[in-house]
């Protein structure tokens, strides 16, 4: 599973699955198992905001700081998007 970065934050791998590539630009956050079982799921939009499709086991002050590391590091996170998928930022 491609992870955006090597280390964690706020306890979590931020990643994608290879299956998940045909869905638009999004971010799991999982602990070092990296199974959806429990992780969170935001959908990415082109300002760098978040949806929130699956909450996971974690909680609203770890959601509320994914939410701005990804708004910080959306564009770079992008990139590492773009190796594998074609599809681009969330538009709903």
């Amino acid at each position: 599973m491609p992870k955006y970065y090597e280390y964690k934050v706020c306890g979590y791998y931020l990643y994608f699955t290879a299956k998940c590539i045909v869905e638009a630009f999004h971010v799991h956050a999982s602990d070092s198992k990296l199974t959806e079982a429990g992780s969170a799921k935001f959908f990415v939009r082109e300002d760098g905001s978040t949806l929130i499709q699956k909450k996971g086991t974690l909680s609203d002050k770890e959601v509320h700081k994914i939410q701005q590391f990804i708004k910080e590091n959306y564009k770079d996170m992008y990139r590492t998007w773009q190796i594998l998928s074609n599809n681009e930022f969330y538009k709903k």
